[in-house]
């Protein structure tokens, strides 16, 4: 029984092998980059509007309220990365009711360059948005003996995404062999079904940990600023 993508090998040369795991990231790409140019080639700004732009118009409204919520920032900026993260995410496990087809998350390797680009993500808009000295002086806070634990802590979450993602996907695939072996009728329909909710539930976690994550890599000096203008005496 193959449990992950990384297993079929469709064309191999040399050291060099195109596995399931690239075909069908390759696969969810294409068919995102596919929907979204003909979602978006006759885009109307009045009412009538096609139900597909309507769809997308509440897709994206909704990326932006759950960013909003957890940001308390503007979401424009954080919107192309995390509704990318999960787009991507959602398509990938939704195709899980196409035969023959196997999740490129339920490959270690899909969901650590997921997590890698959170944790690149991270520095970045905490970069940008505090300058780099304001924002690594946050890893030495409040003493520099805290600076090898903020950085274990760094790299501890973003395994921590990889393998909360990569078990999620590959015990449900698990779950529905076995009960295809055992009962090949009824419930392996059901776990697909739950799988896909599942599916969905994992793509929006993982977008909302990398919002927190980003969240609070851009807040914590704005917060500190605010406070200090609070406590300033107000002249007389």
């Amino acid at each position: 029984m193959t449990i992950s993508p990384d297993g079929i090998v469709f064309w191999q040369l040399g050291g060099f092998s195109l596995n399931a795991t690239i075909v069908f990231t390759w696969l969810v790409m294409a068919l995102l980059t596919l929907i979204s140019w003909l979602v978006t080639r006759r885009l109307s700004t009045t009412t009538a509007m096609s139900r597909w732009q309507n769809l997308l118009e509440v897709l994206v409204s909704g990326i932006r309220d759950q960013i909003r919520e957890v940001s308390r920032q503007e979401p424009g900026r954080f919107l192309p990365f995390v509704g990318t993260l999960f787009l991507f995410i959602a398509m990938a496990n939704l195709l899980n009711v196409v035969p023959g087809y196997m999740a490129p998350t339920g490959s270690l390797s899909t969901t650590t360059a997921l997590a890698i680009c959170v944790f690149v993500a991270v520095p970045l808009y905490g970069v940008a948005d505090e300058g780099p000295l304001n924002y690594l002086q946050h890893y030495i806070k409040p003493t520099w003996f805290m600076l090898p634990f903020n950085v274990i802590g760094e790299i501890s979450r973003t395994i921590a995404l990889a393998v909360r993602l990569y078990g999620n996907i590959m015990s449900g695939t698990v779950i529905v062999a076995i009960l295809l072996s055992l009962t090949p009728y009824f419930f392996p329909v059901v776990m697909q079904m739950l799988g896909l909710l599942t599916g969905i539930i994992q793509a929006y976690i993982f977008a909302i940990l990398a919002m927190v994550y980003i969240a609070s890599a851009t807040s914590t000096h704005r917060h500190t600023e605010q406070s200090s203008n609070a406590q300033e005496p107000t002249p007389d």
